[in-house]
């Protein structure tokens, strides 16, 4: 079998995911029969993939690579519809760790440091040149520093993200859970604002088949517990930024992802809790109820907020060098 195709139909049957059903209220059989196709996602050998587009079939993508398993995995409203192999930094040249969106996209991109090497379906994540793009898949960490991925993964990928697409490079992570109660940094008001929005049947009932727009101007968020602050980007220039108050000051918050998506008409986050550079994943529920800011901050957020804005909440300091000069890019430490 080459490397860079798919599983054949049947094996790729047997490692699909169950989405959103609890193991508690499985019965015995079918429990084990989840638990023995996690075991073959994580058999998965150099450049094999599954692909499972129908288990979420529209809306906001999130990324996350594992740097100890070399996997990328890609979930869509929250609902894991992909996993591949992949290769990251080799020694010298680590993938750094941290949260990223996509900047940049090209399908035919040539490295402009490398000797004009190929890099299909590239996607940027740093403008120091780490990126997400097809490259050679060897088993263990082989890159200068990018995200190694199998062609026809790659190709897939590239086709369900846009700019803004969050992309997670974490030491570990959890699975992505939902918040629908995130207290005062998800207003009220602010989810009427989406809900209004978003589009409508005949009968002003949702139009929950509508695909999201991805055109929209969704805003990336840091709250930092280090800085005590929240700090709004959009379009890569700061629009908010606001003193938080965090309750229980002394508990470490860690590190978790949100991404505001809708479903039905429905406003939540879906959130991912990761470990990197020294700081621990978060508890995703908890974190983001820690978090307050004044009225007034909130009455700002609520007309910047769209679905697939992404808020990412850490202990850690956030200064200006922790994003790039021209688009959001946050690492749990600063890059040398």
């Amino acid at each position: 079998m080459r490397p860079d195709r798919p599983l054949p139909l049947t094996r790729r049957a047997a490692l699909g995911l169950v989405g959103g059903t609890a193991l508690g209220l499985m019965t015995p059989w079918e429990a084990l029969g989840q638990e023995a196709r996690l075991t073959e996602v994580d058999a998965l050998k150099p450049g094999q993939y599954v692909w499972y587009p129908d288990r979420a079939p529209d809306g906001f993508v999130a990324i996350i690579v594992s740097l100890p398993d070399q996997r990328c995995y890609v979930y869509r409203n929250g609902v894991r519809i992909g996993v591949s192999t992949c290769s990251t930094g080799k020694e010298g040249h680590a993938t750094p760790v941290g949260v990223f969106t996509i900047l940049q996209k090209d399908v035919d991109h040539h490295s402009s440091i490398y000797d004009d090497a190929s890099m299909p379906f590239t996607e940027r994540l740093t403008w120091s040149g780490v990126a997400l793009h097809a490259g050679g898949l060897p088993g263990y960490p082989s890159s200068h520093g990018c995200v190694h991925l199998p062609l026809e993964f790659a190709k897939l990928v590239f086709g369900v993200t846009h700019y803004g697409t969050p992309v997670i490079i974490a030491d570990a992570h959890s699975q992505p859970v939902d918040v629908l109660h995130p207290g005062l940094v998800m207003p009220a008001d602010a989810t009427t604002a989406i809900q209004a929005d978003a589009p409508k049947n005949a009968n002003g009932t949702p139009d929950t088949a509508a695909a999201p727009n991805p055109a929209q101007d969704a805003v990336s968020m840091i709250v930092s517990g280090a800085d005590k602050q929240l700090v709004v980007l959009k379009d890569a220039a700061e629009v908010l930024r606001a003193p938080v108050t965090i309750t229980d000051p002394g508990t470490p918050l860690g590190n978790v992802v949100y991404v505001l998506k809708q479903v039905g008409g429905e406003v939540s986050w879906t959130a991912v809790s990761f470990e990197g550079n020294g700081g621990a994943a978060g508890k995703a529920t908890a974190a983001i109820n820690r978090v307050t800011v004044a009225p007034e901050a909130n009455q700002q957020l609520a007309k910047l907020l769209v679905p697939g804005s992404t808020l990412f909440i850490t202990d850690l300091a956030a200064p200006a060098q922790t994003r790039t000069d021209k688009n959001f890019v946050v690492l749990s430490q600063a890059m040398s």
